[in-house]
């Protein structure tokens, strides 16, 4: 009895360490909604929101710099993508939809794209390196409309119209973190849609998700990749933060075949994010989820409510951002 009292002992303190993950909260209390969410190295952070709002840390989210972009007060910028710590490109969602880029920490930024163009609404933005870019944007005519930069977001081309992928009736993006579009490999990208129809898109291909769907709230809200065969998608239905149902959906092979998680997420989730080995970690109006076996089964470590989670690219911190100027940091 007593040898068996040890195992137990042991099991437990071996899942406590294992699961020994929490997040917290670095910053919090301003007006601003932050979905857009940049993370250059463990050190250097930047962030985009509402009311033209962008932020930025040096030092591990420690202290921030908060500016107001001249101009573009009014101006709800969804996403952004930080090359280092001087040089960002932050992304206005709608009507006009802006591009805007800094090279001087944001001081100052120039406007590098602007569309007036009935309906467009901008959701989110991927770089494959420092060059190579591209936006999605919600249909258009029935056609999903995308961007294109070669030079680091100095300038931006539209696909010919013809090329652009055709969506379903009601079916759209969500502009809810950045992470609906993800590069796969070199030359390609993937991106998931939602609302009345979900589906993952890669190049001419089309996979049908099994993620809850059916009204304009619902659908998948981010991707994230491990590998060109190994996707996770979490989504969900916005309306209802705490539902489980159909809220998370990993494939091995590509998009053509899917699984359901055995414990999923506990709730609608915006964002997902592939953090090394089989380790995810995703995030939603009603906290923060955390999988150590490609998403097979995924543990509540936070209630905290976050738009957005992303890894460092050159470097192991996560970072989370939400409502009310709300950043976090996954810590052991």
């Amino acid at each position: 009895m007593e040898y068996m009292r040890w195992i137990f002992i042991i099991i437990f303190l071996f899942g406590s360490l294992t699961f020994a993950q929490k997040v917290k909260v670095l910053t919090s209390g301003t007006k601003t909604s932050i979905r857009g969410l940049s993370i250059v190295n463990d050190n250097t952070i930047w962030v985009s929101g509402s009311g033209g709002t962008i932020g930025r840390s040096l030092d591990k989210g420690l202290s921030w710099k908060w500016f107001v972009v001249k101009d573009f007060e009014k101006n709800d910028f969804r996403d952004i993508e930080a090359f280092d710590a001087v040089t960002a490109v932050i992304m206005g969602i709608s009507e006009p939809a802006f591009i805007l880029k800094t090279i001087d920490g944001g001081e100052t930024w120039k406007a590098v794209y602007e569309n007036k163009m009935k309906g467009m609404f901008l959701d989110a933005m991927e770089f494959w390196n420092e060059q190579s870019g591209i936006v999605i944007g919600d249909p258009i005519d029935r056609r999903f409309f995308i961007l294109r930069t070669f030079d680091g977001g100095n300038t931006w081309r539209d696909l010919p119209s013809q090329n652009y992928p055709e969506a379903d009736s009601g079916e759209a993006c969500f502009a809810s973190s950045g992470t609906n579009i993800r590069k796969l490999a070199k030359d390609e990208a993937c991106f998931v849609s939602g609302g009345l129809r979900s589906r993952l898109f890669i190049r001419d291909k089309k996979y049908d998700l099994p993620i809850i769907q059916g009204k304009e709230s619902t659908g998948a809200n981010s991707v994230a990749v491990k590998n060109k065969n190994t996707l996770v998608v979490v989504g969900g239905d916005f309306t209802t933060p705490g539902a489980t149902e159909k809220n998370c959906s990993i494939t091995h092979d590509g998009g053509k075949t899917w699984t359901a998680p055995s414990i999923p997420p506990h709730g609608y989730r915006s964002c997902v994010e592939y953090i090394g080995k089989k380790k995810w970690i995703c995030c939603g109006l009603n906290g923060v989820d955390y999988s150590t076996d490609d998403g097979k089964t995924w543990r509540w470590i936070s209630k905290e409510s976050f738009n957005s989670c992303r890894k460092a690219k050159d470097g192991k911190a996560v970072f989370f951002a939400g409502g009310n100027g709300e950043i976090g940091i996954l810590v052991p």
